[in-house]
């Protein structure tokens, strides 16, 4: 579960923006949104398809090497 302590003089709504980007990164809205309701096999292929495409897209991108 992703932590954000509050520093001294910080105001409330920065450290509730530090707490929003430490659970996008984890996923957690997105596991809570899938758990919400049943997923049916094909939306369970589409949704895995998607991720690997986009996986993929970033590999590409970021490992990407014209010279080998």
């Amino acid at each position: 579960m992703p932590e954000v302590l509050v520093r001294k003089g910080e105001p409330i709504d920065r450290a509730l923006k530090r707490l929003k980007g430490k659970i996008d990164a984890e996923g957690l809205m997105d596991e809570v949104r899938r758990l919400r309701a049943f997923e049916t096999p094909v939306q369970r292929v589409r949704r895995k398809a998607k991720n690997n495409a986009k996986r993929a897209k970033l590999k590409i991108r970021f490992n990407f090497n014209p010279q080998g």
